[in-house]
């Protein structure tokens, strides 16, 4: 025996409502069978699912559109603050910059290997850190790292600053429309719910072929168990 089950998906809901809605015997005085009540709850709760589900594939649209150019400035950017890092320690490692001076770019005096810079903040930490500590270490006569140079590395750090603050406010914007949707899914649900029942009580005496043929019309979706599913198979197959 086939079993009904409610949508799982955004889509699936919107589909089992429009076939409903968009079926004209329901509204028919001398057939109705739909409580005016439930159907009247249809349309609305159609309308505002369509809404936020299409807002919200707007905003995923954005954000993972946007996520591959973040991810490549990210790229860029950590290959930047990691040469000029690396240029650094080799530098204090020569003697040629003071172990004491380190502290200028947030580092301890006995670092040897770089920071963690693989994840977004502490890149735009220690990278900031390397810019800020640059300036301070020339201003007290130091001579400038080159190649690349604190200039190079803080243009490709706002470059990705900018584009990561961005970032964060698409997928936020996307986590909202997700929360709007899952808000809408319960009442969406239920007035399914509500249909499906009225629907399968009219079919109820009529034969399980043409009862679930006339359910299937009106949106209601049914699934075989995979032992059910089998025996159709071989019955199909045996004709």
């Amino acid at each position: 025996m086939p079993y009904r089950r409610l949508p799982k998906t955004d889509a699936a809901r919107l589909k089992a409502l429009k076939t409903l809605l968009n079926n004209s015997d329901i509204y028919t005085v001398r057939n109705r069978f739909i409580d005016w009540k439930t159907l009247n709850r249809a349309q609305p709760a159609y309308d505002k699912l369509f809404t936020a589900y299409e807002q919200y594939k707007l905003s995923f649209t954005a954000q993972t559109r946007s996520s591959g150019k973040t991810d490549r400035l990210q790229h860029k950017a950590t290959m930047y603050v990691s040469h000029f890092l690396k240029v650094l320690l080799m530098s204090v490692e020569r003697g040629e910059i003071k172990k004491a001076n380190l502290k200028l770019y947030g580092l301890d005096e006995d670092t040897t290997t770089l920071p963690n810079i693989k994840t977004p903040n502490g890149l735009l930490k220690y990278g900031t850190n390397a810019v800020e500590g640059e300036k301070e270490r020339i201003k007290r006569g130091g001579r400038p790292i080159y190649n690349p140079t604190a200039g190079m590395v803080n243009t490709h750090l706002d470059i990705f600053r900018e584009t990561y603050e961005q970032q964060k406010r698409l997928q936020m914007r996307t986590n909202q429309d997700l929360e709007n949707l899952k808000a809408i899914r319960p009442e969406v649900d239920e007035v399914l719910l509500e249909l499906w029942n009225q629907i399968e009580e009219h079919f109820k005496d009529e034969p399980l072929d043409k009862r679930l043929d006339e359910c299937r019309k009106l949106g209601m979706i049914y699934y075989y168990r995979r032992n059910e599913k089998k025996k159709m198979e071989t019955s199909d197959e045996k004709k």
